[in-house]
């Protein structure tokens, strides 16, 4: 209360003016009100509002999710997600290419004759074939095994005994296809190894200790090695790189999962920090376009950076759901000014249709610039990163949001939902490396398991491993 001491305890407070317009209390009333009541109705005036601030902020924090956040979708409550179930039926939406199965070369043809016509008769002439009906089917399950019987013997020259060594491309014990499927199983499909272990046995009832299968993924980690260097090197090449990253867990440890993708891969970095040193580790001496969010690492880029809209769609979105009127009415002009925006990445807008987006935006930034509540911070936010808003309307390749980097993150996000995160660096290696393999195929729209097989059979014998297709556009 002692604050009060300096107010203007004359002046007629506008807390006591109703929503309506219509005072509470009269002029008269008031300057007749003794000081010390004043001072008291106006301290409590004050502590009320801020009790209401925190009550906005704090059922804020409580709704926020995926939706209306920067929150990840991995966060979201599941009870939310029930409340909130999608319309119309399930499946694929009109217009989806669908998933045909296609005509695969066949290893048996069986003729298949009609048996008897309506009439009774079984004599048919002018036979040709109309329809293909294909059935799918594995062979029996098979492993080969190979005994590779060690033989020692005196030299015949000077008597001494001489032994055997395995040769040394078949020194681990298992074949490059049987580690290469462990490798696929274990960092691609991102299963544990108590999995992997119970597949082996089922599928081809071959009995491995998860120490094998350990070893195995070992191998396969540093088989791939090269990929990972390569995949990097082909990344920083382009001209624009999309940039994000999420915690990681290491043991007890908080670790960080960054990734820079385009078109042609995705390079993962799992680092200590969430730092300058981190993001310069992962882009290098890149310089190109950055798509990224508003982290402020990000926004302290020297070059040309597009700021992702749909992060700054949900905060908008958190803005509308407030119960002030004026910050709920700025979250909605903000978000459907942005939606506007992004919309416009669907076809070149004419330059008038441009400008007028553009009069308006500018216009209500500058309306609610000064504001001392949350409308003023996001409107100050939007105007330090206005030329950051537009850069994919001019610069090829550039795309409104980030959602390249958060859709590769994506499958990292769930590993370490399922295993918890890594236990060592050979770990962290581990899956920067068979993370950026799988993100890379899939852009270039090719299998893994064929890729994993020849990486671990040149590392077992000591040759390149085909690295060609990773530039290929």
């Amino acid at each position: 209360m002692a604050g009060a001491k300096h107010m203007d305890l004359d002046k007629y407070p506008e807390f006591l003016v109703g929503q309506d317009g219509i005072p509470l209390v009269s002029q008269m009333d008031w300057e007749l009100t003794p000081r010390p009541v004043r001072i008291t109705l106006i301290a409590q005036h004050h502590q009320l509002e801020a009790l209401q601030r925190r009550l906005e902020e704090l059922e804020g924090k409580y709704r926020a999710d995926s939706k209306n956040s920067d929150k990840p979708p991995s966060t979201d409550s599941p009870l939310r997600k029930k409340k909130h179930k999608k319309k119309g039926k399930p499946g694929a939406k009109k217009g989806h290419k669908g998933h045909r199965q296609v005509m695969l070369e066949a290893t048996k043809t069986v003729p298949v004759r009609p048996e008897r016509c309506s009439c009774g008769s079984r004599r048919f002439k002018q036979l040709e074939p109309f329809y293909t009906h294909q059935e799918i089917e594995l062979p029996e399950i098979r492993v080969e095994v190979t005994h590779f019987v060690l033989h020692k013997g005196r030299c015949a020259h000077c008597g001494k005994m001489n032994k055997a060594k395995v040769p040394y491309s078949h020194k681990t014990g298992y074949g490059p296809r049987l580690t290469a499927l462990v490798g696929e199983m274990a960092g691609v499909q991102g299963n544990s190894r108590a999995t992997v272990q119970e597949f082996l046995s089922s599928v081809f009832n071959l009995s491995v200790s998860k120490g094998a299968i350990e070893k195995m993924v070992e191998r396969s980690s540093k088989a791939i090695e090269a990929h990972h260097h390569a995949i990097g090197e082909v990344v920083r090449k382009q001209d624009v790189g999309f940039v994000d990253e999420t915690s990681w867990w290491r043991k007890d440890a908080l670790e960080w999962l960054w990734v820079m993708a385009n078109r042609l891969g995705a390079h993962f970095l799992v680092h200590p920090r969430r730092s300058k040193e981190a993001f310069e580790a992962l882009v290098g001496h890149w310089r190109g376009t950055l798509v990224s969010d508003g982290y402020g690492l990000y926004r302290r880029w020297p070059g040309s950076r597009q700021s992702c809209l749909a992060h700054l769609i949900r905060k908008a979105r958190g803005l509308a759901q407030r119960q002030k009127e004026v910050v709920a009415n700025f979250g909605r002009k903000v978000e459907a000014e942005l939606k506007r925006l992004c919309e416009m990445a669907r076809g070149s807008p004419t330059l008038g249709r441009y400008r007028a987006w553009y009069a308006r935006f500018t216009h209500l930034v500058a309306q609610h610039i000064h504001r001392k509540d949350e409308a003023g911070s996001f409107a100050r936010r939007l105007l330090t990163e206005m030329d950051s808003l537009i850069v994919f309307l001019y610069e090829p390749g550039v795309e409104p949001t980030n959602n390249r980097a958060e859709r590769a993150l994506r499958f990292g996000v769930l590993w370490r939902k399922r295993s918890q995160g890594t236990d060592s660096d050979k770990g962290d290696r581990w899956v920067e490396r068979v993370l950026s393999l799988r993100q890379t195929c899939r852009l270039h729209g090719r299998p893994t398991y064929p890729i994993l097989v020849d990486a671990i059979r040149s590392y077992f014998t000591g040759q390149p491993p085909d690295l060609a297709w990773i530039a290929e556009h």
